[in-house]
């Protein structure tokens, strides 16, 4: 970075005047330029910001002053919460900061995690908060938030908080002027794999590495799919290669692996070409099998490993998953198509496996078909989804849906 870069300092400056105004100082002095933003929800802010609550609440679209005088701070937080992305990503767009910092508590760190998300993976960002030393999921999201423990409370300046801030304030100007690695050039393919589709994966990469492109394989683990979602929505893929769509399966009946009901959707928004395939849909995800809910007594399960137990999907489910795989593409606005191995949609449901169950794959696939637009390739392949022939198949299928594009 040729010109000194701005680093946003946001947080209340209503309760946490002075620790904000600490870490901007340290920031100055490493050489780089401040941009302090007020969120606070209380009183006026002991710290002068350069972008003032109310300047939020505009870019949201919330009226503030309401809120604020009925002094509930739960709703005043909520509002701050819901407008201060919007901020964040205007001042990133324009191009007005390169990296943002804050520092809080419950309040503090539920509107910063929330400005923080919106800013695309590489953008540098970094919390000091006295909720990261537990789960950190739902701050951190799918993004690169870094989080570092405040040890003692945010209140009031102290030789060992001074320490945590002087160290986070470096380490933000150290993100911030980090050099990246030269780009590549190549485009990126994402691709979603299971263990049970690592084969079909792995076959398929050298033909997208052939053709001059990098491929990123993201677990189909929840957290996986929801990473890969906003990677695709980030406008940095070129072409999805959506093998393993299971944690649909998870999502619908019930299983630890979900990634929420937008799964699939990421794809049309950020208009992608893609191959979509069932893979994996003939399983529910669950930990040890003491875990199972006894609602699902009776089922067919496999023991994958002493912590992972997978329980087959019924014919009824297959259906219901065929019908959401198929309306999820139907909003593909780039080239689609989607392929289905007939043999196996996994390891464990080709013939002779445990999962093995026609019928249920059968349900599967005519629901696919049934609500499929006839405007969107559909082909049916007598393979099994790890035979390299599939794999290439469906690579190539890509490769010329992204020429097409």
């Amino acid at each position: 970075m040729t010109t000194m870069p701005t680093i946003a300092v946001l947080g209340t400056f209503d309760t946490k005047a002075d620790e904000h105004a600490y870490v901007a100082e340290c920031i100055r002095a490493a050489g780089c330029n401040v941009l302090l933003i007020d969120t606070g929800t209380g009183s006026e802010p002991r710290l002068k910001p350069d972008v003032t609550r109310f300047e939020i609440a505009k870019a949201g679209r919330v009226d503030l002053e309401p809120i604020l005088a009925r002094q509930d701070r739960g709703e005043a937080v909520a509002a701050m919460v819901s407008a201060v992305p919007h901020c964040i990503e205007e001042l990133r767009q324009a191009g007005r900061i390169h990296g943002i910092i804050s520092l809080g508590g419950g309040g503090g760190t539920a509107i910063a995690s929330a400005a923080m998300r919106v800013l695309p993976i590489g953008f540098p960002k970094l919390i000091v908060s006295t909720l990261a030393s537990g789960n950190t999921a739902h701050y951190v999201g799918t993004k690169d938030i870094v989080m570092i423990p405040s040890v003692v409370d945010i209140n009031g300046l102290n030789r060992v908080l001074r320490l945590i801030l002087t160290r986070a304030a470096g380490a933000i100007v150290g993100m911030v002027r980090a050099q990246l690695p030269v780009a590549t050039d190549r485009p990126i393919i994402v691709a979603s794999m299971f263990g049970n589709t690592t084969a079909c994966v792995n076959a398929a990469i050298p033909f997208f590495t052939a053709a001059g492109f990098e491929t990123i394989v993201f677990a189909a683990t929840g957290s996986g799919g929801r990473a890969m979602e906003s990677l695709i929505e980030s406008g940095m893929v070129a072409g999805v290669f959506d093998i393993t769509t299971t944690e649909l399966a998870d999502e619908l009946v019930g299983g630890v692996l979900s990634a929420g009901p937008d799964r699939l959707n990421a794809t049309a928004r950020a208009g992608v070409p893609a191959v979509v395939a069932p893979g994996c849909l003939d399983m529910v995800n669950f930990g040890e099998r003491a875990t199972v809910p006894s609602r699902f007594s009776g089922r067919l399960f496999y023991q994958h490993n002493p912590q992972v137990t997978l329980m087959r999907t019924t014919p009824e489910e297959c259906a219901v998953l065929g019908e959401q795989l198929a309306n999820s593409v139907n909003r593909y606005t780039a080239p689609a198509t989607v392929l289905i191995p007939t043999r196996a949609i996994s390891v464990v449901s080709a013939k002779g496996g445990p999962f093995h169950d026609p019928l249920a794959d059968v349900a599967l696939l005519k629901s696919i078909q049934k609500h499929l637009k006839p405007a969107i390739p559909c082909i049916t392949v007598d393979l099994e989804i790890n035979d390299p022939e599939f794999a290439k198949l469906a690579a190539e299928t890509l490769l010329r849906n992204i020429a097409e594009n």
